[in-house]
């Protein structure tokens, strides 16, 4: 299960931190690092903080964009410590651990995605996510080190997988709901959907793209904690589908109608 979990780093402005995530991820017996435009890597200062997780930046990942880094994901905890406009579902560490590796046990890719040291993730970046984690440090010290917040989400990995083991025969209700609904939709079908839902919200005049007043943010928070499968992603595709048809005057017949 934890192989199905990687920790992915966005724009990480300091190669000592990556280093250090690698090492802390080697601790708790995560191997999957994934680099969104880091600005100096591969180091010799990276391979120096590592102190043994070597192997760990030796099979990096490294790629442009966030969409890239999340591909095959269908579930995804973004790091914040900011309060933001817009209340997404929040998770402390232990909480999105505990929901993480209920998905990976049936087989779904969970991502930890962590953003810059001086600004975290942005906006846009936060939405691409399923739950924001935030850790409950002292609000008059809350700044942690890149890779001591690293370290915290992969302790509550590894704890939450010892504990799993000893229940190996207890089925979870999110094993239980993927059995009954099949697979969940990854991160790249729930971008085509959400282009899709924008661009029929537009074509109805539901949505104005000069004034859209978080529409799209709130939809997003909306299907992102759904937790949506493929067969509901055809409906509803199947759905804006028609409903735009329904918009512009085109006719259509059903077999056998």
């Amino acid at each position: 299960m934890l192989d199905n979990f990687r920790v992915v780093l966005v724009n990480t402005s300091h190669p000592g931190n990556i280093g250090g995530a690698a090492r802390a991820m080697k601790n708790m017996g995560l191997s999957r690092l994934v680099l969104v435009e880091p600005e100096d890597f591969p180091s010799s200062e990276a391979n120096a903080r590592a102190s043994g997780a070597t192997d760990i930046l030796d099979q990096a990942l490294v790629v442009d964009t966030l969409e890239e880094a999340l591909t095959g994901c269908s579930l995804v905890f973004g790091t914040s410590a900011r309060d933001r406009r817009i209340p997404w579902p929040l998770l402390d560490p232990r909480e999105s651990a505990n929901v993480g590796l209920e998905q990976a046990a049936v087989g779904g890719e969970v991502a930890l995605v962590f953003g810059r040291e001086y600004a975290g993730l942005t906006n846009e970046e936060l939405q691409r996510c399923h739950y924001h984690v935030h850790i409950p440090s002292d609000p008059s010290f809350g700044s942690l080190n890149l890779a001591a917040a690293v370290q915290v989400l992969t302790y509550e990995v590894r704890m939450a997988w010892l504990a799993a083991q000893g229940q190996p025969t207890k089925m979870s209700k999110l094993e239980t709901t993927a059995m009954l609904n099949a697979e969940l939709c990854t991160v790249e079908e729930m971008e085509l959907f959400y282009e899709h839902l924008e661009q029929a919200l537009i074509e109805i005049k539901f949505l104005d793209p000069q004034k859209p007043r978080h529409l799209m943010a709130r939809l997003r928070r909306l299907y992102g904690r759904s937790a949506v499968t493929r067969l509901e992603m055809n409906i509803l595709r199947g759905i804006l589908t028609e409903t735009v048809k329904a918009a512009r005057g085109e006719s259509h017949k059903r077999d056998g109608l």
